[in-house]
């Protein structure tokens, strides 16, 4: 196990600490923690990429458990921010189901040997999506306009580039998913 791949499992355990923290409300700072975890395991997604191409170390167990491991994140903050009403139901819906869409859509393309890389729409809607849950998580423990305003903003730019970056993946790769007869 590389360096990369110890970073990705990292960041996999620090999503039920980030958890912990952001549903305990018994915990004294506990969201204030949550959102440093998360900060923290963000920035192991784009540590362990840059590891893993720097030193030639691309696995296979990297190339699937990376993404599983930004989707379970992401996927943890948005349920969370929802209990919390901070973002929309359906913005975090539009997320979650974009994410199941391309992870079948790369089982398909598996299945039949191909490998779907992240494209640069997918690198983009990550870093969009990374910096709404911040300010949305910004703005659960500091109630200003900004951020309850910002956080507004940011939530439907990383909608929109969701749906972009779902909708070039299936054209891009619409031989994957045709159908058989």
């Amino acid at each position: 196990m590389n360096l990369a791949n110890k970073l990705t499992v990292i960041r996999i355990f620090l999503v039920p600490i980030f958890l912990i923290f952001i549903a305990v409300k018994e915990i004294p700072y506990g969201t204030i923690i949550a959102t440093a975890v998360f900060i923290i395991a963000a920035l192991t997604d784009k540590l362990d990429g840059y590891i893993a191409r720097s030193r030639n170390q691309i696995t296979r167990f990297g190339k699937f458990m990376d993404p599983l491991a930004d989707k379970l994140l992401v996927t943890a903050a948005l349920v969370s921010l929802v209990d919390f009403q901070i973002i929309p139901t359906w913005i975090a819906m539009i997320i979650i189901a974009r994410e199941f869409a391309v992870t079948g859509l790369r089982s398909i393309a598996a299945s039949e040997g191909v490998v779907i890389a992240a494209s640069w729409w997918g690198k983009i809607k990550t870093f969009v999506q990374i910096v709404a849950i911040i300010f949305a998580l910004l703005n659960l423990n500091y109630t200003t306009i900004f951020f309850t305003m910002s956080t507004k903003l940011v939530m439907y730019i990383a909608a929109f580039v969701t749906i972009l970056s779902g909708i070039d993946y299936f054209i891009k790769n619409k031989d994957a998913i045709k159908i058989d007869k």
